[in-house]
């Protein structure tokens, strides 16, 4: 299958067949590691991006199911300016380990785009599908709500 996929506003060429996960394209033949592969089931979070700025589980993505334009954590921020909540997530030192976080952040960021003023069940509810072993749960939601208020002065 010959399709063009556009990733972080840049088209790409992709001919591979209609099947394999969108985890596989964004990792090994675009070239992008920061999302991860973390279940395979679409049960941790880790391998999560937007796609038509919907958050979703890249790893049970068929390449052949992509409806629109990609977002990895790559191309949330620049390299000059990183988004509202990859500095809150910085300023909180919510990273650990590290592993699950480019997912976490492609959750929180989906979160705060369909509800800038999130409260705390909101935040657990949204985030309930990612997984952090290290158990920084407490200071994902303050990097959320400082995100949140980031952008509120914005």
């Amino acid at each position: 299958m010959s399709t063009t996929l556009t990733v972080n506003g840049t088209p790409h060429d992709i001919d591979l067949p209609g099947e394999v996960p969108l985890l596989w394209v964004l990792r090994d033949a675009l070239g992008m590691t920061g999302t991860k592969y973390g279940c395979g089931v679409a049960a941790c979070g880790a391998c999560t991006v937007h796609v038509n700025g919907t958050a979703v589980r890249s790893c049970q993505m068929a390449l052949a199911d992509v409806d629109g334009p990609v977002t990895t954590i790559e191309g949330l921020g620049t390299p000059d300016a990183m988004a509202a909540i990859q500095a809150a997530w910085v300023d909180h030192q919510v990273a650990q380990c590290g592993y699950c976080q480019s997912g976490q952040i492609m959750q929180a960021a989906a979160l705060l785009a369909d509800n800038p003023a999130p409260s705390d069940d909101d935040i657990d509810m949204a985030m309930q599908g990612n997984l952090c072993r290290c158990g920084t749960y407490p200071r994902i939601r303050a990097a959320i709500h400082t995100a949140a208020a980031k952008m509120k002065e914005a």
